[in-house]
């Protein structure tokens, strides 16, 4: 899989529409953008899409990742901003587009969910509210903490998020429950910060997201997490994109690339 050049990624971040900061909706004084990143998630991108509370959060970008099917459309019916890559990026790629919309239109929280709605929308005000009442500058969501929840979670996946879980407390010295989640809130001038550099290619993947809680937690940004609801669909089939074997390598490689520096 091959990136796109930054500057191509750029100029479709930038060619996005944004609300006007000064009529923007603000929760707690702060302006919210959730980010979903859909590769043929026709028919599962919408449900989640409107779920998002809109009474808290001001814009959904959905980042297209080069679908094939309806995606695009289907999101920009229910109201998000879409920005469609001409192929597909990857989960990392497509992540990190949508990062960069909430960064560069100026918002202050990035929120990231799902693509094919197995998050819970109604989350995003809790872990928010944690990250402002605990002074943190991103929190990540759990299914394992109390409050949490899984539904039609398989016996593999529960193993092999606990077991990495426990790797990631042992290497970084974070008490992760759930490091692998995706749901997650944080400042979006994280972004800024030159040590992490969400641009690498080797990224592309599903790196980037275990790297960017690896930075945070490395680096000594203020991390926490907060409880939430994950759902999986009941055609395993169709639960989740990932590769046997190929997929969890991907996520588990991070760990041991940063720690022992052999990558930034």
């Amino acid at each position: 899989m091959k990136d796109l050049p930054r500057d191509q990624v750029l100029q479709l971040i930038d060619g996005a529409p944004a609300s006007p900061p000064e009529r923007r909706v603000r929760y707690r004084g702060l302006a919210i953008v959730v980010v979903m990143a859909s590769w043929n998630e026709e028919g599962k991108v919408a449900p989640c899409v409107r779920a998002v509370p809109r009474q808290i959060v001001d814009t959904v970008c959905v980042v297209d990742n080069g679908s094939a099917d309806g995606t695009a459309a289907e999101a920009r019916a229910a109201g998000a901003v879409v920005i469609s890559h001409p192929r597909n990026l990857g989960a990392g790629g497509g992540y990190r587009t949508g990062y960069f919309y909430g960064r560069r239109q100026g918002f202050d929280l990035v929120v990231e969910l799902a693509g094919d709605n197995q998050d819970d929308p109604a989350d995003i005000q809790q872990v928010v509210d944690r990250l402002v009442d605990g002074g943190f500058d991103y929190v990540h969501g759990s299914r394992w903490m109390p409050g949490g929840t899984r539904v039609n979670m398989t016996r593999s996946r529960s193993l092999l998020t606990r077991v990495y879980s426990a790797l990631f407390h042992a290497l970084y010295g974070f008490p992760a429950t759930d490091a692998t989640n995706g749901f997650r809130a944080f400042r979006s001038a994280l972004l800024d910060d030159p040590r992490i550099d969400l641009w690498q290619e080797w990224l592309i993947q599903y790196e980037l997201e275990p790297y960017l809680l690896i930075k945070a937690v490395a680096l000594g940004y203020r991390v926490g997490e907060a409880p939430v609801r994950k759902i999986y669909h009941q055609e395993m089939k169709r639960n989740t994109k990932m590769v046997p074997i190929k997929s969890w390598y991907s996520i588990l490689r991070p760990l041991f690339l940063v720690k022992l520096g052999l990558k930034r």
